[in-house]
């Protein structure tokens, strides 16, 4: 080998560019050596960096999803209670009819018992005429005079307090009937 080395040409420029080729493939094979390392290396930062916000986030959503849930339920409970309400519209509507008339009928137990009232109590005037006394020497028809009176105030006030009681009674039985 040695005949042969010293036979040989001696290139200086083919030495530089093997030099530069050997130095090239090094480094390449360098790179591939250290390229999972890095990459490895840069997932781990990323991880690093972007983990915590990303489980602060998953808790957010795990949150809300059970209040979500909450809510829906709540929706549907309503949403029950409204179909069961529709469900009592005719019950509701007899009790209406019930009301109606139970106060058409105390209307009519008012006005009788006005009318009763009217019949038994005696007037204050008539009670008044009683206890005056004939022994009123001086004026001896006075008395008679103011039992007439009476009779007549006591007559004009009953007229009244019956039309007044038929005014209303009219007026109740058109409210009602409007209803």
């Amino acid at each position: 080998m040695e005949g042969r080395g010293t036979n040989a040409p001696h290139d200086a420029h083919l030495d530089a560019r093997a030099k530069r080729a050997t130095e090239r493939s090094s480094e390449n094979m360098h790179i591939l050596v250290n390229d999972p390392s890095l990459a490895l290396y840069r997932i781990q930062e990323h991880i690093r960096k972007a983990l915590p916000p990303t489980v602060e986030r998953r808790g957010e959503v795990v949150h809300m999803h059970r209040q979500l849930q909450g809510r829906c339920y709540d929706a549907e409970y309503a949403i029950s209670a409204v179909k069961g309400m529709q469900k009592a519209e005719p019950i509701f509507s007899n009790i209406q009819e019930l009301l109606r008339n139970s106060l058409f009928l105390r209307q009519q137990l008012i006005y009788e018992e006005k009318r009763n009232r009217e019949r038994t109590e005696p007037s204050m005037y008539k009670r008044l005429s009683s206890h005056i006394s004939l022994d009123l020497t001086d004026l001896p028809d006075l008395g008679d005079a103011w039992r007439e009176t009476a009779s007549r105030v006591e007559s004009v006030f009953a007229h009244a307090r019956s039309s007044m009681a038929d005014r209303e009674d009219k007026s109740e039985h058109r409210r009602s009937t409007a209803n």
